[in-house]
Formats: C-alpha cells, structure tokens, sequence
C-alpha cells in the first residue's frame, strides 16, 4: 500500500511543530507528516515524496512567507499536483490572495490563525473525504 502525506508550509518553525504535533495527535501514524519553511522548499518536498512514490493528499500552508506568497505557491502545486487538497492558514492573507487561491488551485479550505484544532481537523478530514470520493 502506498504511503501517504501531510505536508505543511510555513515560515515559522513554531507554527509547523504546532501543526505537526496536531496532525500526529489527531492521525497517529496514519499519514507520513513533512515540512518546509518557505514555498520553494514545500515544492521541493512535495517532488521528493512524489519521486518516493508517496501521496500527498493535503497541502497547508501559510500566506505570508518571503518570497513567494502562499497562493501563488498552491496555484503553482496545483498545476503539478492537482489531485492534492489545499489549505490556506494565515491571519494576514487579504480576500484577493484567497479569490485568487479558490480561483486558480482549488482552495479547499481557508484558516484563520490562531486556529483550533478542531478547525484544522475538520478541515483536513473534510479534505480527505474529497479525496476518497474520487477514488
């Protein structure tokens, strides 16, 4: 059976051991849980564990990250990778950045920080839902 992942963007290394801790709380070691600080390297990770041949089944990521901002960054995963499930986390991102992210990557889902678990929760369970009725 195929190995599947969780991966999570964000420039601050405190909100990704944040996010990992609860992934791994809510999913055990039901999904494989990776990281990166920045978009460039979240691509890199997503082309790696695809490489692996591993699934990525959600994305969450930050907006406001140097370089390249969050929804620019999943309309770019999106073009590769489009079956993943897209998540926005952010307390800065302006409703532009998100028309642009539900417009153009197919946004499941946008969160506000600080966030609840249960929030993130519901939104990935949500996500994954999606995924099982493609397959």
């Amino acid at each position: 059976m195929k190995k599947k992942a969780i991966v999570c963007v964000d420039d601050e290394s405190i909100i990704l051991d944040s996010l990992g801790e609860q992934i791994k709380n809510i999913f055990g070691n039901e999904y494989l849980y990776e990281s990166a600080e920045n978009a460039e390297e979240g691509l890199e990770v997503i082309e790696e564990l695809a490489n692996e041949d591993v699934d990525v089944l959600v994305i969450v990521s930050d907006w406001l990250m140097p370089g390249k901002k969050g929804d620019e960054f999943l309309v770019e995963v999106h073009k590769k990778f489009p079956k993943i499930i897209k998540v926005m986390l952010t307390g800065q991102a302006d409703e532009e950045a998100i028309n642009n992210a539900i417009k153009n990557a197919e946004l499941h889902a946008y969160i506000s920080k600080p966030w609840s678990s249960e929030d993130l929760e519901r939104v990935i369970k949500t996500g994954l839902s999606k995924i099982e009725k493609k397959v």
